[in-house]
This record gives C-alpha cells, sequence and structure tokens, in this order.
C-alpha cells in the first residue's frame, strides 16, 4: 500500500483555494453532471422529481469538494449523505447499477472541473491537485460504497418485509378471514388469479433428526406453487392451470415431498380455508409409513373415520370390543390376517400367501373375527362396520 505524502501548509492552502472555485461551480456542475445522467439512465427521471434530483446531486457534490479539500476533518457528512441516498434510492425503486453509475459521473465531472481550474491557477495548483488524485478517487469510492451498503441493506429489509405481507395475506387466506378486498391484494401479492382451478396439499412436518427439505418447489409441469412453513406442517397452495390433481400428487412424490394430504379442487382464493381443512383430514389418514402424496377424494371412507374422532372412538369399541380384548399376540394376528384380507379383495388364497399361512388358516381366523364381532363378513353393511371400525383403530393408534 502506497504511503500517503503529507501536504505542507502552502500545498493545503493551494488546494483548498481551488476547491473554494470548484464550490462556485456547483450549480453548473450539477447541470452537467444530470445531463450525463439522464442520458444514460431513463429510470431517474421515472422516479425522481427534477427538483430532488437536482438538490441530491448538488448536495453531494458539495460534500464530496469539501472532503477533498479538507480530507482530516473530523465528521464525513459525504458519506453521511450517501448512506441517506443509497437508502432513499432503494426504497424508490432505483436499480443499484444506476446510484453507482450516478457517483462514477459525478466524480468524473468534478475531476474535470477541478484539473481546469488547477490549470487557470497555474502550475503548483495544478501539482497540487494531480498528487491529490488518489485521495479524491478514494473518497469517491467511499462514497459510493457507504451508498451501495445501504442500499443492499434496505433492499433486503424491504424484501423481508414484503415477504411477511405475502405470507400474512396467505396465513389469512388459509384461516378463512374474512375482511372485504382480502383476496383481491392476496392475489396481487402472489401474483395470481383471483378466479382459477386450485388446490391445497400438507405436508407433514419432517420428524426431528432428520434433514428438513431443502428446497419449496415454486412450480411443477405448469402448476404454480405457493409455500407456506408451519411448526406442525408445511402447506403448498396450487395453481392447477390445467392440469390435474392427480398430476400434482405424482410430482410432488417424485420429488421427495411426501407424506401429504391433497385437496379437491376449489375455484378461488376465498375457498382455499375449506381446502386447507379438508387437505389435513387427507394427510390424517396417512399411517406414519405412507410415502404418497394422498387424494381426499380416494381416502373418503378413512376421512369420514377420522374427521369424527368421538364417533370413531365408539365404532371401534362396539365392532371390535371384544377382539381387541384378546391377548396381544392373538390380536395381532387377527388384525393382520383381517387387514391383509380386504387388502387382497376379499381373496383367502392371496391372503394366504402374503400371509405365508394356507387358505384353510385364513378361513378360520376370519371366522373367528365374525364371532368375536358378531359380524358377518359376507354381509356387506356388517363388513362395511368392521372396515370402517379398523381403519379406525389403525388411525388412532397411529397418530
Amino acid at each position: 500500500m502506497p504511503v500517503r505524502r503529507t501536504r505542507t501548509p502552502a500545498e493545503r492552502d493551494l488546494l483548498e483555494h481551488a476547491a473554494r472555485l470548484l464550490l462556485q461551480r456547483i450549480p453548473q456542475l450539477t447541470d452537467e453532471v444530470l445531463a450525463e445522467i439522464e442520458t444514460a439512465s431513463g429510470p431517474y427521471r421515472e422516479v425522481l422529481p427534477p427538483n430532488e434530483f437536482w438538490e441530491s446531486v448538488s448536495s453531494a457534490l458539495r460534500l464530496g469538494i469539501e472532503v477533498m479539500a479538507d480530507p482530516q476533518s473530523g465528521r464525513r457528512r459525504d458519506l453521511e449523505h450517501a448512506e441517506s441516498t443509497g437508502r432513499l434510492r432503494a426504497e424508490q425503486g432505483l436499480p443499484l447499477d444506476d446510484l453507482l453509475h450516478a457517483y462514477r459521473q459525478a466524480g468524473y465531472l468534478t475531476w474535470e472541473a477541478l484539473l481546469e481550474i488547477a490549470a487557470q491557477e497555474g502550475p503548483e495548483t495544478l501539482h497540487v491537485v494531480m498528487h491529490s488524485a488518489t485521495e479524491m478517487w478514494a473518497a469517491v469510492d467511499r462514497q459510493a460504497a457507504a451508498a451501495a451498503d445501504a442500499y443492499r441493506a434496505t433492499a433486503q429489509d424491504l424484501l423481508r418485509r414484503t415477504d411477511e405481507r405475502v405470507q400474512a395475506l396467505l396465513d389469512a387466506l388459509l384461516e378463512g378471514n374474512e375482511t372485504p378486498g382480502l383476496a383481491q391484494r392476496a392475489a396481487a401479492a402472489l401474483d395470481l388469479p383471483l378466479q382459477g382451478r386450485y388446490a391445497v396439499v400438507v405436508l407433514r412436518a419432517e420428524p426431528r433428526g432428520r434433514k428438513p427439505r431443502l428446497h419449496r418447489v415454486p412450480e411443477a409441469g405448469g402448476m404454480r406453487l405457493v409455500w407456506r412453513m408451519r411448526a406442525d406442517c408445511e402447506i403448498g397452495v396450487i395453481w392447477l392451470a390445467g392440469e390435474e390433481p392427480r398430476a400434482l400428487a405424482a410430482e410432488l412424490e417424485a420429488r421427495g415431498l411426501s407424506p401429504g394430504g391433497l385437496s379437491p379442487v376449489v375455484g378461488t382464493l376465498t375457498e382455499l380455508a375449506r381446502a386447507r381443512q379438508l387437505a389435513e383430514i387427507a394427510l390424517r389418514t396417512c399411517g406414519p409409513d405412507d410415502d404418497r402424496v394422498v387424494r381426499l377424494d380416494e381416502r373418503l371412507p378413512s376421512a369420514l373415520v377420522v374427521s369424527q374422532p368421538e364417533l370413531a372412538g365408539r365404532l371401534v369399541a362396539d365392532v371390535l370390543g371384544p377382539l381387541l380384548e384378546q391377548d396381544a399376540p392373538d390380536r395381532a394376528v387377527l388384525l393382520d390376517t383381517l387387514e391383509v384380507w380386504l387388502e387382497c379383495g376379499g381373496s383367502a388364497g392371496q391372503a394366504a400367501s402374503r400371509l405365508y399361512c394356507h387358505r384353510n388358516t385364513v378361513f378360520n381366523r376370519l371366522r373367528r373375527i365374525e364371532q368375536l364381532t358378531c359380524r358377518s363378513l359376507s354381509r356387506p353393511r356388517d363388513l362395511t362396520e368392521v372396515t370402517l371400525a379398523l381403519d379406525a383403530y389403525r388411525l388412532s393408534s397411529e397418530q
């Protein structure tokens, strides 16, 4: 790093004199800077009123020239102004590149004007000004850096606040808030149509000790997804466009986003709260080992059971009560046999193959189940009761 040469009192006087002459040119210099910036940057004209822009540039030039004349002064008002400008431009939505371009243009034109003044004042002044070039451009760089840092911090804060606002609107929709105009504001913030084919998916929270999902899919097969993380689950609002829920379920499963429950299709953002409730019911029909995204319409009997826990408990007690009073090994064999037989569509032969026993053994166990439950598995109404009771028992045991 080069050692900065200490100026003599005479050199300081010459530089301060040149700076005072330059300060007198600020109105003209401001006009020149504005002309250069406006030629290269349209956004300034769109964002800032002319008078405000002129005053901002004029203040920045004056403070920068004062620092150049006396770099040892304690308070860096030029940096304070740069930070304030950076914050303001971020709030106004001006691109950062345009802001930095403005600082560079102001530095070039100020340097040219200073050289012109120095040349008019004589060789000694020109010599001192030339030797101050490093310090001057270092000051410009510090001002630009201060403005950029303040801009980035403000932009990040604005983004965070915008994200919080969007999440709050999404939460309000999912909770069924009926505030007038809410759906319209949410549609604009989420960039989604008010009317459309929507569904909600609810994913089970990751168990402790497992790595969280590394990404939330924003798009899938032409569908748009907006996610909301909660303590016990993750909720996705899906704009289906022309796709079907079955395609969405398969897409989410392929990306490892399961188990989950998927609601039926609704026609507007105002129906998302009901869709969320139905998706949660669908998720509750999933056992601990499920690795699917299940649609409510394919789990309706189980959904009926889990949505009425008190009645489900009564059903289990009434239908399976005597069976559940058996010794644990015997109870487990009977329940497993019933479950496998139902999964095999009532085929004793297929059930025997899966259970590694003779088909007559399956028949014997089924007859015992009929005796204990006082239900006939060949009678449709009794079979429905037994099937629902088994679902209720399995699901309640897995909660």
